[in-house]
C-alpha cells in the first residue's frame, strides 16, 4: 500500500497558509479539505496540492509528515514566502 504525504496551499485574507497531511488517497483527501469535512484547521478555505511525495509505509509518511509539520519555515503566517521558496524548503 502506497501513502502520500502532501503539503496544501490556501491564499486566505492576503496571506498564504500551509497544511501538511498524509493519505492513502490524495484525490479524495484533497476534495474533503475543500468541501469542509478535512481536518478542521482547513475548514473554510480553498486549497491546492502544492507538493506530493509517495511512501511504501505508512510509518515512512508519518515520519516524513512529523519533519514537516516541524519545519516552521514551511507552517505558520507564510505571508512573506512565495510559492518557489516553499518548494526550495519543501526539496531538502
Amino acid at each position: 500500500m502506497q501513502y502520500c504525504v502532501y503539503v496544501l496551499i490556501s491564499n486566505s485574507n492576503k496571506k498564504t497558509i500551509t497544511y501538511v497531511g498524509y493519505t492513502k488517497n490524495i484525490k479524495n483527501r484533497l476534495s474533503l479539505h475543500n468541501i469542509s469535512r478535512g481536518a478542521k484547521f482547513t475548514k473554510g478555505r480553498k486549497w491546492i496540492v502544492l507538493h506530493k511525495e509517495i511512501y511504501d509505509s505508512k510509518s515512512k509518511a508519518m515520519s516524513r509528515e512529523y519533519k514537516l509539520k516541524k519545519d516552521k519555515k514551511l507552517l505558520g503566517n507564510n505571508t512573506s514566502l512565495n510559492i518557489n521558496k516553499l518548494k526550495k524548503i519543501l526539496s531538502k
